[in-house]
């Protein structure tokens, strides 16, 4: 019975070994070809919150999405948030073929962000329609990304001590929330290719 548990174990060392290099393997593969990439694109997104835009294509149909600015939960927490994406492009068509093709694509990724009282983080998806135009190198979509994930409420207040008359720091009541439908990520957005 020994023997059978040593030889169990000894074949989940080597598949974890395996399935170690494979995935390392793959990484070092999009890095490179992240790297090696030619084609970027820049710009505004708008919506519920301000921020830039950046995506870089690695491959036809992936690409990485880095978006920054001013946002926050429904207008409630004004701050500043990062989502960091992996997109796939699903499909594409060419209804307007003199003016570009349409596209349609969805990814997965991280968020997080904060205020002065306030911090967030979490799993962002994403879904973006939109149409790459052929005669301009400009992308306009139209997306919803979606973040489920807790934000913390923290706060510090001054107050008078009653006796002293000197001005103290009070916490106050620390709370945190679960954003389980993360509906809150709707915007329109501009980007120029090169």
């Amino acid at each position: 019975m020994k023997k059978i548990f040593i030889l169990l174990g000894a074949m989940l060392c080597v598949a974890t070994v395996s399935a170690q290099s494979k995935f390392e393997t793959t990484v070092k593969q999009i890095a490179n070809d992240v790297a090696n990439t030619k084609s970027w694109s820049i710009g505004v997104r708008t919506g519920t919150a301000l921020q830039l835009e950046a995506e870089c294509f690695y491959s036809d149909k992936a690409y990485l999405e880095a978006i920054v600015g001013v946002g926050g939960y429904l207008g409630k927490y004004p701050g500043l948030e990062g989502t960091l994406l992996h997109n796939w492009n699903c499909c594409t068509w060419d209804w307007t073929p003199n003016a570009g093709h349409w596209f349609l694509d969805a990814g997965v990724g991280l968020n997080a962000g904060g205020s002065g009282h306030h911090v967030q983080f979490g799993l962002a998806g994403q879904a973006k329609f939109g149409i790459q135009f052929k005669k301009v190198p400009i992308r306009l979509a139209v997306d919803v990304t979606p973040v489920v994930g807790p934000w913390i409420d923290y706060h510090r207040e001054k107050a008078t001590d009653s006796v002293t008359g000197e001005s103290v720091v009070v916490d106050g009541k620390n709370t945190w929330h679960f954003n389980g439908l993360g509906l809150c990520g709707a915007a329109i957005s501009a980007t120029y290719c090169f």
